[in-house]
């Protein structure tokens, strides 16, 4: 197996301080999701990016070899749920929309996806991930 790409990400503080690369291409305050609080981001965000992102990648690669070329876009909802004292989970609902397909063959395509996207593979038989077409 060749090692495509590794990063490294700093966190001082956990969830009311700061995220930052060691390079300096990135720098974040962090802060903890609560109503109203506007300033930073919080790390169930950050896996929201990433896994659309890295989904909505997996999703072209079977595009390309379906030969759609549609713009595609991948919304991932990211929930933190609290079952007691430091029982802490998460779960995810990827929403895949292909412009012009009908929702049977986005789902079919987003299926494939999701054999295919690291994060998906880094979270099955973890956490519940639910695949929706919009």
């Amino acid at each position: 197996m060749a090692k495509l790409y590794s990063t490294t990400m700093i966190n001082v503080g956990g969830r009311e301080g700061h995220v930052e690369a060691p390079d300096g291409s990135m720098a974040m305050t962090i802060t903890a999701p609560k109503p109203g609080k506007k300033e930073g981001t919080n790390p169930e965000q950050l896996f929201a990016a990433g896994y659309s992102s890295c989904f909505n990648s997996a999703l072209e690669l079977v595009k390309n070899e379906a030969k759609i070329s549609n713009e595609s876009t991948v919304k991932a909802k990211v929930s933190l749920y609290n079952e007691g004292p430091a029982d802490f989970h998460i779960d995810v609902e990827l929403s895949v929309h292909i412009d012009g397909l009908a929702d049977e063959e986005t789902a079919k395509l987003a299926e494939k996806a999701h054999q295919v996207c690291p994060y998906s593979k880094a979270t099955r038989g973890n956490i519940d991930v639910k695949l929706m077409t919009f």
